[in-house]
């Protein structure tokens, strides 16, 4: 403000001064006038505020509480600070105390912990159903909700709730059947509502293909109703080819007979609902073998389905081979099948916007035979030590037949893409067995999109390519061993999981890779200015190790993001059920 002010009488100054010249007297110049009074001092200003410029991690915590498939979905419960974890090994939940966490940064964070786990034994039964391994949870208030399929195909899972949280004291209170194979279940933000995704995935000769659903349970003032609205996708099914046309698929062994029985599936059947994010009023469900969304009005107890469409890859660098380097190209004829795993959602202008992890997923249907001959004559496709192959629509570029002078031709005559796991579903619009081009599983990225189901922004190929920088050779890396470039032919890095959080006033996405387990973070803010803001990893990338030797936190299936007010430590924390090491770990999120 002193400057300012100085500026202002030099200025006036001048001004006085042209005034007097241009009076043009010829009288002689008088005595310099007395010196004024000083000026009032002006006001100062206030000190500057540091900008945000991202957000910086680091590890303070982590549990190790089992092997592989022992820490697959987290959540929180903020008022005892505690950490719930599904432990897929022992079919137990694993309750983490995070009270006492204390900030400081793990000095050896791949290897060491200072975290420990108790567990939730589960029923094995409920209303005389026998029951498979549990595959989801969610908390809101004091309930948690646990999904656990039934141990038969055929039959319906269920949501085992429990009470007492806010207490410590978990107790089981009460079982509501939904759809089969529930695989994912949530809250709504206001906690009226229990939401399952029922995948329904057809038993392993595929003789047996429950409907897919989607089941709503509601919650009144704490207490679960006693049964669940479970809503199915029968009226779809007379609309697969409008479905194709936005860009879904339905890849399955319709007209094929195997075991005995004459395999005639449905649009219901084969949907595959795998993962919701919600509003108190709506519902998003991403169907990931087929490659769209689900949007259930919670009011209405209505679907609608928005395909998703395609990712051009002759716009992007992408690594399409195995061969121990980094090797990116650009490839006409090539596109890549969103099909998301994890769905999350923000706001901006009060509309609401869809976060995907794009990870890929093909089919693959495999039983038991004694040999080939049982398994060609039971309607198998191929034998190999003992396993018969049901069905699967994943096939190598080089296997598919090219259409004359189509793009896959072109695609095949440069021969890069070769070894390229692709999906049969797609790529043939006439039914002839002839291909016009090449559909890669996933999009190996995340994508913003609009109510609508239109593209926002799309993380390209960043994800690749930072590896790439940052590791070499090692990036596109397997879960569980050390080899580089091992999945460049399949899928990449395979984003797994994501969620949201918000720091000040800057919103970010976290995006954990199945594959690399490293985690992207990128300000979503406005989801039409996306910027990349950091990437992070916990784990010894040395060549040739394994998961056996304790190389740090492998794949990344869910993410929890808590908020610095509900943190032990005063700071946002990020949480990670880590499947294949069995970790949980917690980054702790600064802005820088």
């Amino acid at each position: 403000m002193l400057m300012q002010n100085k500026f202002k009488l030099g200025l006036l100054a001048f001004v006085v001064s042209a005034a007097l010249t241009g009076c043009s007297l010829d009288g002689d110049d008088g005595a310099d006038g007395a010196q004024g009074p000083q000026g009032e001092q002006g006001e100062a200003g206030s000190d500057g505020q540091d900008a945000t410029t991202g957000v910086a991690l680091e590890v303070v915590g982590r549990a190790v509480v089992g092997g592989a498939g022992a820490a697959e979905i987290v959540q929180y419960h903020a008022g005892t600070q505690t950490v719930y974890a599904t432990n897929g090994e022992s079919d137990t939940i694993s309750v983490i105390s995070i009270a006492e966490l204390t900030g400081d940064a793990l000095e050896a964070p791949v290897t060491s912990t200072n975290l420990t786990s108790t567990s939730i034994e589960l029923p094995v039964e409920a209303d005389g159903t026998a029951l498979a391994g549990l595959t989801s949870i969610a908390v809101s208030g004091d309930l948690l909700a646990v999904a656990i399929p039934a141990d038969e195909k055929a039959e319906n899972g269920f949501v085992l709730f429990y009470n007492g949280l806010d207490a410590g004291e978990p107790a089981f209170l009460s079982a509501v059947q939904v759809g089969n194979l529930p695989d994912n279940v949530v809250f709504t933000p206001d906690g009226t509502k229990v939401l399952t995704a029922n995948e329904g995935e057809p038993s392993d000769d595929y003789t047996i293909d429950p409907e897919g659903s989607v089941s709503v349970i509601t919650v009144t003032d704490g207490v679960p109703a006693d049964t669940a609205t479970t809503l199915t996708f029968e009226s779809f099914n007379g609309q697969q080819a409008e479905l194709e046309a936005m860009g879904m698929q339905f890849p399955n062994p319709s007209g094929r007979t195997i075991n005995g029985v004459a395999i005639n599936t449905t649009v219901a059947m084969d949907l595959e609902p795998e993962y919701i994010t919600a509003t108190d009023s709506v519902a998003y469900v991403t169907l990931q073998e087929n490659n769209g969304v689900a949007v259930v009005d919670l009011e209405a107890m209505t679907i609608s389905i928005i395909g998703l469409g395609v990712k051009d890859w002759s716009q992007y660098q992408i690594d399409v081979q195995e061969n121990g380097e980094v090797s990116f190209g650009q490839y006409e004829g090539l596109y890549g099948v969103y099909m998301p795993d994890t769905i999350t959602r923000t706001t901006w202008k009060g509309a609401t916007f869809l976060l995907t992890a794009n990870e890929g997923d093909a089919r693959e249907y495999i039983f038991s035979a004694d040999d080939e001959t049982s398994c060609l004559a039971a309607g198998g496709l191929e034998f190999d030590d003992g396993d018969c192959l049901a069905y699967t629509d994943e096939v190598k570029v080089e296997d598919l037949t090219a259409a004359t002078n189509s793009e896959l031709a072109m695609l095949q005559a440069n021969g890069e893409a070769d070894d390229l796991r692709v999906t049969l579903g797609m790529g043939d619009a006439d039914g002839d067995g002839e291909y016009d081009a090449a559909y890669a599983y996933g999009a190996r990225s995340f994508t913003i999109w609009d109510q609508n189901g239109q593209v926002v922004f799309d993380s390209g190929d960043d994800f690749e390519r930072i590896t790439a920088s940052v590791h070499g050779a090692a990036f596109n890396n397997g879960d569980d061993e050390n080899e580089g470039d091992s999945r460049s032919e399949n899928k990449g890095p395979e984003p797994e999981a994501i969620t949201t959080g918000t720091l000040g006033d800057r919103t970010y996405a976290f995006i954990g890779t199945e594959r690399m387990g490293g985690i992207f973070v990128y300000d979503i803010t406005n989801p039409y200015d996306v910027s990349f803001s950091e990437y992070v990893i916990n784990r010894d990338l040395t060549e040739g190790l394994t998961a056996d030797d304790s190389i740090g936190d492998l794949a990344p299936e869910s993410l929890v993001f808590i908020n610095p007010e509900d943190s032990p430590t005063g700071e946002a924390l990020l949480v990670v059920g880590n499947e294949v090491s069995g970790s949980v770990s917690l980054w702790q999120v600064t802005s820088k």
